[in-house]
């Protein structure tokens, strides 16, 4: 049995362990034989010294097999599954994985919550009423099989060693380290049976990775555990200083993702550019496809045809969710508008920019997202962004529509709002959205 006081210190002054190692330390702090202090020195250390790609994937394939990890080689087709890192109105995976289960690749994707100022895929999916993301794994494979999309939260059995070393790293100040976050991240996406996977990586304001150098790094390691698990990957890296779509909160984004999915781009092209990116990929990797330019191709018919829209509606309904107020979203109790933001006198010309990250902080004071993981959610808060940099902009336009119960703030909402806005006379230069995609081993311009 390795002496856990000797891992620690070998990481500590800089050296590797042995994989069988970092396997046993994983295994007996999931098993609570290894305390959370000692567990923390580990943490810290690896977060100081990094992890070369032994460690790596010997602490993704530990975290991996502490649970169920899924076989779904019975059920028919080439699964794949996205992964975002999170960003402001970041709502693709709600269009995307119906999308593609409508083109004939299965999706089976299991998400996770918001914390901080990015909204998560689950908090999304429940504003829809009635609509349950803890289905068992019976449950989820069986939706798999009929309908080739499932969307549910980590369950107990999968990947228990991530959510209790996640939670550890949470206040031991260890969260910002590549490995780590890369090794947590695979280890539910190995678990939950994808065949390949694609990443959305966010880089700037609005995303956990601000800096473009690191945003590649994540890239680079996500893609190279999962290619020496056996998991084709592709990653594209795209931009995250201003909110994606116009909607940002949890039912707000679920409207916006309506209107995508019955094929209504007006306004959203930014949102229905990073979807067809990853949907094209996800295409090619499952077969659908030759190329994922022709994935692209066929993923936007299938949202102008109404298939994605049907097959979206299928899995809500196979989830429990009330499918009438798809159809008619403003039938949803509790979504009247709170207040609206106009532009102040010296708002004249063009909207030029606007801080995704201010953005996704105002929608956690409104109520839409957590600072603290205990902290409920109200499924209707979040705003709509009527102006976003290059729309033109005058005097008392309605810039956005607050979504709210806190109405006693609508004052330090709207002062919060207006302070992610800068405005003038021209418009600002055109921002590519896309700005690189990685695949085997390199990486190349859309």
């Amino acid at each position: 049995m390795p002496d856990v006081v000797e891992l620690i210190i070998t990481k500590r002054d800089g050296g590797h362990l042995a994989p069988d190692d970092l396997r046993w330390l994983v295994q007996a702090y999931t098993r609570d034989e290894v305390p959370d202090y000692q567990m923390s020195a580990f943490l810290m250390a690896a977060f100081i010294r990094g992890l070369n790609e032994a460690e790596m994937d010997a602490l993704t394939d530990a975290m991996l097999h502490s649970g169920h990890v899924l076989d779904l080689s019975d059920l028919p087709g080439r699964k794949v599954d996205k992964h975002s890192t999170g960003g402001v109105g970041d709502k693709v995976s709600l269009i995307l994985a119906p999308l593609v289960a409508a083109c004939g690749v299965p999706v089976p994707m299991i998400s996770g919550r918001g914390l901080g100022h990015t909204g998560g895929t689950l908090d999304k999916l429940e504003s829809i009423p009635g609509l349950r993301t803890d289905l068992s794994i019976e449950a989820f494979r069986r939706q798999l099989r009929e309908l080739g999309v499932v969307m549910i939260g980590q369950t107990d059995e999968i990947a228990p060693a991530d959510r209790k070393l996640y939670a550890l790293r949470d206040v031991t100040g260890t969260i910002e380290s590549i490995p780590l976050i890369a090794a947590s991240i695979l280890s539910k996406k190995l678990a939950e049976g994808a065949d390949a996977l694609v990443f959305d990586v966010k880089c700037g304001r609005g995303a956990f990775m601000q800096q473009e150098a690191d945003a590649r790094r994540l890239a680079e390691t996500l893609v190279g555990i999962a290619t020496r698990a056996g998991r084709p990957a592709v990653a594209w890296l795209t931009d995250m200083n201003v909110p994606l779509g116009r909607a940002v909160g949890n039912w707000p984004e679920v409207v916006e993702s309506l209107r995508a999915l019955r094929g209504d781009f007006e306004g959203i092209e930014d949102l229905i550019e990073v979807t067809l990116a990853l949907a094209g990929e996800m295409l090619w990797l499952g077969g659908a496809a030759e190329t994922p330019e022709a994935g692209r191709r066929l993923a936007r018919v299938a949202l102008t045809d109404g298939r994605a829209f049907e097959r979206f509606c299928a899995m809500v309904r196979a989830q429990g969710g009330d499918v009438r107020v798809l159809e008619r979203p403003e039938t949803r109790p509790d979504t009247e508008p709170a207040g609206e933001v106009r532009a102040p006198d010296g708002a004249r010309g063009y909207v030029a920019d606007l801080d995704a990250r201010a953005v996704g902080r105002l929608a956690v004071h409104l109520g839409a997202g957590r600072r603290v993981k205990e902290d409920p959610v109200d499924p209707t808060a979040g705003l709509v962004l009527h102006r976003k940099p290059g729309d033109p902009v005058a005097p008392g336009d309605v810039l956005a529509t607050l979504y709210t119960r806190r109405r006693d703030r609508l004052v330090d909402f709207r002062q919060a709002l207006l302070a992610a806005y800068r405005f003038a006379e021209t418009p600002p230069p055109p921002r590519p959205l896309l700005l690189a995609r990685y695949a085997e081993g390199r990486w190349t311009l859309p």
